[in-house]
């Protein structure tokens, strides 16, 4: 537990991003981690970029994460990949829309928890904490939908790692 992890998670105004940011800082934190939260709204309101930068490990001094450091950069419109790509670090993992089918996602709404689903196969947190933090930041009518979104997103990067026989 002595490695900082750094994810950034980006996208358009309205697509979640900074709930699922929320998702992700309240997970880490009832793992035990310390948590820093950082976000840039942008023209948010008019459909414009937002991102969120998420730190948490032993010790954090700062929200932000650095250019070339992020672990892991969630994009929630494709669109925003290479408008954010430069804070990927070198060994970094890009999560974005065509890790799914589309078919597959039962609600559009829900695709900033689906790509939870995908993070969480990358992070060292239980998969309890996501569903207590999934739970405390949506509404009760909401956690069905969102627990069947965040077990796709589980199952779609578990397919990715796995190699085709």
């Amino acid at each position: 537990m002595s490695k900082v992890h750094n994810v950034v998670i980006a996208g358009l105004g309205g697509q979640g991003v900074i709930k699922a940011s929320d998702i992700l800082a309240d997970a880490a934190f009832r793992a035990g981690y310390d948590v820093k939260k950082s976000e840039l709204h942008g023209m948010s309101q008019r459909g414009g970029s937002v991102s969120s930068d998420v730190r948490f490990g032993p010790q954090v001094w700062s929200p932000m994460v650095p250019t070339g450091e992020a672990d892991v950069l969630v994009v929630l419109e494709e669109t925003q990949v290479e408008v954010n790509r430069a804070v990927l670090g070198p060994d970094g993992v890009l999560i974005s829309p065509d890790l799914l089918d589309a078919e597959a996602l039962k609600n559009k709404k829900s695709l900033n928890v689906t790509l939870l689903g995908a993070l969480s196969a990358q992070l060292p947190i239980a998969q309890e904490h996501w569903l207590a933090a999934i739970h405390a930041n949506l509404a009760p009518k909401l956690h069905k939908l969102n627990e069947q979104s965040f077990s796709l997103g589980r199952a779609a990067a578990a397919a990715r790692e796995t190699p085709a026989a």
